[in-house]
């Protein structure tokens, strides 16, 4: 496996590209997104790739999470110390966006949704600074969002990440692995796994597996043996004799 490889996929380059509208607004429209999608195809990897080369914030909200403490996470990585009032905190948050604007990308947001709906404290702190927000959640988080009509009428966009289809099957095996893969083992695979994870684990797998049988090429029939769906031989047991 290649280290310290990011793989841009077609989810990626979506991204990029909404980031880049994102900061193109002009003041007057609110400057918030949405992304969602299923776990395991990169939405996270791809938020603290972007934001750690664009210098933005990036937050991770959790099961217990309530509206002071989305705030305490912003300022954290603010480098502001947290007062005991969640006002004062609030306006601590504004006061720094305002002198410093920042990018704040909030991930797992479905859980924003418990405490008294926190997610509405982000669409405060976009209304008063116009830095932009990028949320991100599971594959109904934009069904929930829809209940929020004044909230989901301020978002700018919405981008599903969508399941990884051959074509960007094909560019993570160029850039992860020295495997090579046959046509066909590259269709088998893409209708086994779809989540980079598992990707990445099959692959493992799979070279020590050719260091072991010294190949270089995976073909569809490797990949069945890898997945255990190879025609199984049937043992019939033994006939019964009868003693009668």
């Amino acid at each position: 496996m290649k280290a310290n490889v990011f793989v841009k996929t077609k989810n990626v380059k979506k991204f990029v590209g909404l980031m880049e509208d994102l900061k193109k607004l002009p003041p007057n429209i609110p400057k918030l997104a949405l992304v969602y999608g299923d776990h395991g195809i990169g939405k996270t990897k791809t938020l603290l790739w972007w934001a750690t080369k664009n210098d933005a914030i990036y937050i991770r909200a959790n099961n217990d999470i309530t509206q002071n403490g989305l705030l305490k996470l912003i300022m954290e990585e603010l480098e502001i110390n947290p007062y005991f009032s969640m006002q004062d905190n609030f306006n601590a948050i504004l006061k720094q966006l305002r002198f410093n604007p920042k990018i704040i990308i909030v991930d797992e947001v479905d859980y924003l949704f418990g405490y008294k709906n926190a997610i509405e404290i982000l669409r405060d702190i976009q209304d008063n600074t116009g830095s932009p927000i990028i949320l991100s959640g599971m594959g109904f988080v934009d069904k929930k969002i829809s209940r929020l009509k004044h909230f989901d009428d301020r978002l700018f966009k919405k981008l599903r990440f969508e399941h990884y289809n051959e074509e960007d099957l094909r560019d993570i095996l160029n850039q992860i692995t020295d495997l090579e893969f046959s046509e066909d083992a590259i269709t088998y695979l893409a209708t086994r796994t779809n989540q980079f994870r598992k990707i990445v684990q099959t692959l493992e797998q799979l070279e020590k597996q050719a260091r072991t049988n010294k190949f270089n090429v995976i073909t569809e029939e490797i990949l069945k043996g890898r997945f255990n769906e190879r025609p199984s031989i049937k043992i019939m047991p033994p006939a019964q004799k009868n003693y009668a």
